[in-house]
């Protein structure tokens, strides 16, 4: 079965959007009334738990993408009795994941008052908060998660992010309504669990309906099972990797600058997170396809769509770097207020993190897509080790900006380096490489002008901080993109995603199709 790439991939884009888009305002809102209502100290509590339950869920061990990426063969040869064995073998999976995070969870537990610092809220009980926060976590793998493989491994994020948000907006409500006339955090845990597992049901139930005939039944061969598990294990050290720089940061802040400090650079990570989860719905939207393609095409057909995918995320990355630069501190003092702005140093550390993130991210989705952990398994361990050690030595001497620093060091300079050459070793031929680092450095410095001479044009104008705000976001609408076409007008890369656009648009765009023409 040859997928259609291009319809799925956009069906997923928009949805997507459309999710990702309730998704940034609903905890935005709960956010602000956590602030006002518990109080900050409750908010850097909530981000800490979510950051040892990442630590604990280590134990998924990379178990979907090696099943998602086990199914992209089977679909396209129309294998309809080996998709079923594998689903039964992924229900098995993570049925014994619930009970080892479970397990490991609950030893954990008597280690928690290390990892805070200070100014834990004297009316709460951590291991009873703690615990509640476990339990979400393993409702996710006992109750049907398994089938959620199916909506990406079919290129059908669309219904899953439909689901998702009907389920966010129920859970929104509850806990706006717990927050305004109750504020209590056991009962806003209680609110968590309880649509974690009607969630788990309805994504079941809707898989179930969307994709009848794949039920989990039938056994594949021993040598297909020790290929998923040698899969797995490879996966296991990309899943370590992801963790310790995503998650160690916000435990290292918590246990040496404690839960306010915490509590400030998750505001900002929030928003960050937030478009980074935005950018993702491209990656997520056309996994699958790629996967397909890399299987169905020619290399140098799929080296010539990973340098436009390369281009539209440099684009979008270098627009969002600027938004950063300039609005990220207005924006923080209407929401919150000046006493939790955090340095303007941090913000520009930031600014380079994401632009490294997003990088980093169009390798690893090809990376993924073509199932090469095997050969990557150690990247991922190199890398987190180096962050994890850079942020114990930098937190003790530079703070909260050290640990940020330490991030954007370990993937610069170790992760990316050594994924590329994986890249261009397993998946590309080796003779592209100097055109990709080539475009590459294009893209920084063309991103590092359109940062630096925004930034220049916005400090022009000045007001309240709400006149800031606004002025300066009419800036960056216009500025940047302007500099972007021009620096990008010749590069065929640009036509092609032009090209793009308008075939998925269907010429509804004017100006997008008299350029096709």
């Amino acid at each position: 079965m040859k997928l259609a790439r291009a319809k799925n991939a956009t069906r997923n884009i928009l949805w997507g959007i459309i999710q990702k888009s309730y998704a940034l305002l609903a905890p935005f809102i709960t956010r602000t009334l956590f602030i006002y209502t518990l109080g900050i100290e409750y908010l850097g509590l909530n981000g800490l738990f979510g950051s040892v339950l990442s630590v604990l869920n280590l134990a998924e061990l990379g178990v979907g993408n090696a099943m998602i990426f086990s199914m992209y063969k089977a679909i396209a040869e129309d294998d309809e009795k080996k998709i079923c064995a594998l689903l039964k073998l992924y229900r098995f999976y993570y049925r014994v994941i619930g009970l080892v995070i479970l397990v490991v969870g609950t030893f954990a537990a008597p280690f928690l008052p290390y990892l805070i610092k200070s100014d834990l809220p004297s009316d709460v009980n951590l291991y009873v908060l703690y615990f509640m926060n476990l339990a979400v976590s393993v409702s996710g793998y006992w109750l049907f998660g398994y089938r959620n493989s199916l909506f990406s491994a079919f290129q059908r994020v669309d219904i899953a992010s439909i689901i998702s948000t009907c389920i966010s907006v129920a859970t929104t409500i509850l806990q706006v309504m717990i927050l305004i006339f109750a504020p209590n955090y056991y009962l806003y845990m209680v609110i968590v669990i309880g649509m974690q597992i009607i969630s788990n049901f309805i994504y079941a139930r809707v898989s179930i309906k969307t994709f009848p005939k794949y039920k989990p039944y039938g056994i594949l061969p021993m040598e297909e099972v020790k290929s998923i598990n040698r899969r797995v294990m490879d996966l296991f050290t990309s899943k370590v990797g992801a963790v310790v720089v995503n998650s160690a940061d916000s435990v290292v802040i918590s246990a040496f600058l404690g839960l306010y400090v915490l509590a400030q650079y998750q505001n900002y990570y929030y928003i960050f997170s937030s478009i980074i989860g935005i950018v993702e719905i491209i990656f997520t939207s056309c996994m699958a396809g790629i996967g397909n393609s890399l299987i169905t095409e020619s290399t140098t057909k799929n080296y010539m769509d990973f340098q436009k995918l390369l281009f539209i995320i440099a684009w979008i990355t270098g627009f969002c770097c600027t938004c950063f630069l300039c609005l990220y501190q207005p924006f923080i003092t209407i929401w919150l207020g000046k006493h939790l702005l955090l340095e303007f140093s941090i913000v520009i550390c930031l600014v380079i993190y994401f632009f490294i993130y997003e990088m980093d991210r169009v390798l690893n989705v090809y990376k993924d897509a073509a199932g090469m952990w095997h050969e990557d398994r150690f990247r991922p361990l190199a890398t987190a080790l180096t962050n994890l050690t850079l942020n114990l030595i930098m937190v003790q001497h530079i703070g909260l900006f050290g640990i940020i620093l330490s991030t954007v060091i370990s993937k610069l300079f170790v992760g990316i380096p050594w994924l590329v050459n994986n890249l261009f070793t397993v998946i590309f031929d080796h003779k592209y490489k100097k055109n990709f680092l080539r475009r590459m450095l294009f893209y920084v410095i063309v991103t590092f002008l359109g940062c630096v001479c925004t930034y220049a044009i916005c400090n022009l104008f000045d007001g309240n901080v709400v006149e800031i705000l606004v002025v300066r976001l009419l800036i960056c609408m216009i500025v940047p993109n302007i500099i972007f076409v021009v620096c990008y007008f010749k590069l065929p890369e640009f036509e092609q995603s032009v090209n793009l656009i308008d075939t998925v648009t269907k010429g509804k765009i004017p100006f997008l199709h008299m350029n096709r023409s």
